[in-house]
């Protein structure tokens, strides 16, 4: 062969890989979502956890990028869901607290609005929910087949998520019975059944872009792990424990009722086995994309759904599962909504990074948006963070980021910088509380500035004043 034959032909091929690598590195991303249930932001080891091992999410956090300061979208379950996949806060998004219907199910989400899960589906992507919604029962609006989702599976109902030993699950419309579980007698650990359901997605998904959204139950109460090696090296590690004692109706039997709690002989070891298995399912995850050669493809996320709970037996104190933040489930302080939250993007995201972005659940929706090149609905709240992944010096800022909370009186709080205000007993004003805080300096909320700050205190009560909308379900002053 002539030599130079043999350069152009050297050249050609260099050029068509060149090519085809330009082409695999500019492929839209997998997109994976993990979203932990009431796991709080000292629950990890990366962040301090001195009791439970979470090496999967520890690596994570490694290999990708930690925000700092991310903020769930309401300090309880379905209300969060709802800001995460609309991009509206709570003074806007339909569904703003934990409405149950009977026999099942919570208030639909209605299926006129534009979801995270729908922009993927519109994009060509395959997308699967598994784990817990909570945002309507099946064949209603908030149905997830009506919310962008093709394949779902799990609890529907997040009061039935309270067990781990249910008589059933539902995949799609479909009610599933579980071996040997019927209320009674626990057989079948659904979070383990849901697990093999995820992982087969990804399998089943390997040559299409897939968004997969694992809403992961635990370590959200009752307090329940299998008798595996986790829960016996926790068991080992704390000894004897005072047990927790469900109230009546709280244990599997005759006489139970579906949202309570079962009692606990070991409740550290127990809550530690369920954040070391959530971690496990991680690991799982990452596993699977590395045996299908999709890792070097595929966007993932790790966050909590609110801060860290107390029920079911949980000690939140014992463990130190909020930090170095003041408040809990419930709690509009950062210890409520304040939530970790890691983004891993091979090639696109810095290994080992931090950003102090501020960012919220209702920015997801127009990030998403932005990866995939498509337009972004007008009139919501969040903004996307696309430039914060990428280490770009052009992120735009919240002016300000706004919570309400409609039980134990109403609460409410908004963010302008470092400044915070929280408001409790808004319902009630004679027994209305304000308070102020700087973060930067106070982040534990512990000084209370209100009396010193009457100007800022007017200004952030009048972005309160225009964040809520009124709604006629979920009524925050009778409105």
């Amino acid at each position: 062969m002539p030599f130079r034959l043999l350069i152009i032909l050297i050249l050609l091929v260099s050029f068509s890989c060149n090519n085809a690598e330009e082409k695999s590195n500019d492929s839209p991303p997998n997109v994976i979502f993990i979203l932990a249930d009431d796991l709080g932001y000292g629950d990890l080891g990366f962040l301090g956890q001195p009791y439970i091992e979470t090496p999967n999410i520890d690596r994570l956090a490694r290999e990708g990028m930690f925000f700092t300061q991310h903020y769930a979208g309401a300090p309880v379950c379905a209300p969060s869901r709802s800001a995460l996949i609309t991009g509206l806060h709570t003074g806007h998004t339909p569904v703003r607290g934990n409405f149950e219907v009977q026999p099942e199910g919570q208030y639909p989400m209605p299926d006129t609005l534009q979801t995270l899960s729908k922009i993927f589906q519109q994009a060509g992507y395959a997308t699967g929910a598994f784990g817990k919604w909570g945002l309507g029962f099946v064949g209603t609006s908030g149905d997830p087949s009506n919310q962008g989702f093709e394949q779902f599976y799990g609890y529907n109902c997040q009061r039935y998520a309270h067990r781990y030993y249910p008589a059933y699950l539902w995949e799609n419309q479909t009610q599933v019975d579980l071996p040997g579980n019927d209320w009674t007698n626990k057989v079948t650990y659904a979070p383990d059944l849901i697990q093999e359901k995820t992982l087969a997605f990804i399998e089943s998904n390997q040559k299409n872009p897939f968004f997969l959204f694992m809403p992961i139950v635990m370590p959200h109460a009752e307090l329940a792990a299998p008798d595996d090696e986790i829960f016996q090296k926790y068991r080992a590690k704390f000894g004897e424990e005072k047990a927790h004692q469900a109230p009546e109706g709280g244990d599997y039997g005759p006489e139970m009722k579906i949202p309570g709690y079962q009692s606990e002989p070991f409740p550290h070891a127990a809550f530690a086995a369920m954040v070391e298995r959530t971690d496990r399912y991680v690991g799982e995850v990452l596993a699977k994309l590395e045996e299908l050669g999709l890792a070097e493809n595929t966007l993932v996320i790790f966050t909590s759904d609110n801060g860290a709970h107390f029920e079911g037996g949980a000690d939140p104190e014992f463990f130190d599962s909020n930090g170095p933040f003041r408040g809990l489930k419930r709690d509009l302080y950062e210890g409520g909504i304040r939530v970790p939250m890691i983004v891993k993007w091979p090639g696109k995201v810095k290994e080992g990074s931090r950003s102090d972005h501020v960012s919220a659940f209702w920015d997801w929706l127009p990030t998403f948006a932005d990866i995939l090149g498509k337009k972004v609905p007008e009139a919501i709240d969040g903004i996307s963070f696309l430039p914060a992944l990428l280490g770009k010096s052009d992120q735009l800022g919240h002016d300000h980021l706004y919570w309400e909370f409609h039980e134990l009186g109403g609460r409410q709080a908004v963010r302008q910088g470092n400044w915070k205000l929280v408001k409790y007993q808004v319902k009630d004003p004679s027994k209305t509380t304000v308070e102020l805080f700087d973060l930067a300096t106070d982040p534990g909320e512990s000084k209370n500035l209100a009396e010193a700050n009457p100007k800022k205190v007017a200004e952030l009560e009048g972005l309160i004043r225009q964040a809520h909308r009124p709604n006629p379900v979920f009524r925050l002053f009778g409105n």
